[in-house]
């Protein structure tokens, strides 16, 4: 599903303000101060609060296994200009021409546009190089913040349902979503908003 330059870790996407990159150990530490903030997490189903002490460690570890895997492809996202600063995470899961994205962005750059830059380049380079023909997401009926990105990227709502939330400690209320392959008329390539990282240039 994936080709094999995503389950590289010098694999990178770029825009304007980011870079999207393969998270790495020395993320842990943000991972778990951003990710243990209650209004990160209460809304999503997998990021427990208060979140445990070497959660992001293993968090890098398991998400780079799968990343190498081919199982998906979860990425960091840091500021362009200072790569190594973790501020949140965006990713794919899935192994077939269907897939679910999933996200989070540190409470402190909320309100900034940063998340929707992030989706937006992700999916333009999941239709550019790989043969996923929907993409999927559930958002917890509150979450209007999340409801915002996906609407912004072009998801339309399909129905409200009670998800799995291990990390809530039983179902939560969600509203599904779901984006299509775009269909560029007239043959028309679709565009990238994000640049590939030099070392994947020509691939």
């Amino acid at each position: 599903m994936f080709p094999d330059y995503f389950r590289d870790d010098v694999f990178r996407l770029e825009t304007q303000r980011l870079w999207l990159r393969w998270p790495t150990a020395a993320d842990a530490p943000a991972i778990e101060r951003l990710a243990g903030e209650r209004e990160v997490s209460e809304f999503t189903a997998r990021v427990p609060h208060p979140y445990p002490k070497g959660g992001g460690e293993a968090f890098a570890y398991g998400v780079r296994k799968a990343n190498a895997d081919g199982e998906g492809l979860t990425l960091a996202l840091a500021w362009k200009q200072r790569p190594g600063q973790f501020i949140g995470v965006v990713g794919l899961e899935g192994a077939g021409e269907t897939v679910e994205i999933g996200y989070w962005l540190g409470q402190p750059y909320w309100g900034s546009g940063l998340m929707s830059e992030a989706v937006e380049a992700l999916l333009d380079m999941v239709w550019l190089a790989t043969d996923i023909d929907r993409i999927e997401a559930r958002v917890a009926l509150l979450n209007g913040r999340s409801r915002r990105v996906l609407e912004r990227a072009g998801f339309a709502a399909c129905g409200e349902r009670l998800i799995e939330a291990p990390a809530r400690g039983g179902a939560l209320a969600a509203m599904g979503f779901e984006l299509p392959r775009p269909r560029a008329r007239f043959g028309a390539a679709i565009a990238p908003r994000a640049a590939l990282s030099a070392c994947c240039a020509g691939l």
